[in-house]
This record gives C-alpha cells, structure tokens and sequence, in this order.
C-alpha cells in the first residue's frame, strides 16, 4: 500500500512549537518510526505552509496513492479548496490533529477538510498518524 502523509502549515515546527500541545518529538523522527512500523506500507511525507501547494500534492496523488494521511493545521478551518480537492481526487484521506481541535478556541471546532474526508481523528497526539495508517490499511 503507498500512503502519502501530508502536512500544513507550521508543522515542521513540530517538536519545538508549544510543547506542552503537541509533544517534544520531531514529525520527522516520527514519520521515520512509522516507516519502520509499517515495512508493508510505502510511506512518503510532504509539508508546507502554503496551501496552493498542498492542493496541488493532493491532486498529484491521483493514480500514485492508495490513501493520505492529511493534517491541514490551521488550514482545516479556513480552507473550502482544500476540502474541495480532497472530495475530487478519489482517493480515501484521513485527517489528523495532534491536539484535540473540539478543547481548544472555539475557532478551531469547525473542520471544512474533516467534512471531506473519510475519517478524522482529532487529539490522540502524534499516534493518530499511526491510527490513520491502519485505518487505510484496513479500509
């Protein structure tokens, strides 16, 4: 199975960004764990903070991905383009938020990506990567 994991803006700050949220262990030391646990996946990871580019990866994964694993940051609240690509690729996308959205400011409760996407998983920290992974696999 190829998954593409795919992340937003200020992600890649992860591990130094507001520990006390989202934890003190790099996404890419974790991403690099999860290709270890996951040998029967092919996993590639992407990160940006633009969201024209994300799209762009998104609608590059038709025909190359069997699922993607999104974590659209901030982007999940704003963003009806992305939430339109996801519904227009064909391909099954999980999201993922570190933090649990719903306890957070009341801006962040309303995800336009999670409407489109196949499953969201909202604050199981840096594991929801891994349960998005086996949910695709399952799926």
């Amino acid at each position: 199975m190829k998954i593409l994991i795919l992340n937003g803006p200020n992600l890649n700050l992860i591990g130094r960004r507001e520990p006390e949220i989202y934890g003190t262990q790099s996404l890419n030391d974790f991403i690099e764990a999860l290709r270890k646990r996951y040998p029967e996946c092919d996993i590639d990871d992407f990160q940006s903070n633009h969201e024209g580019v994300l799209i762009d990866k998104l609608q590059e994964a038709m025909g190359k991905y069997d699922g993607v694993v999104m974590n659209p940051g901030g982007y999940a609240h704003t963003s009806i383009a992305l939430a339109d690509t996801i519904r227009a690729i064909g391909i099954p996308v999980v999201e993922v938020h570190i933090s649990n959205i719903y306890e957070r400011e009341e801006y962040r409760h309303h995800s336009y990506t999670a409407e489109a996407a196949v499953k969201s998983i909202v604050g199981h920290g840096l594991e929801g990567y891994a349960e998005a992974i086996v949910y695709l696999m399952t799926k």
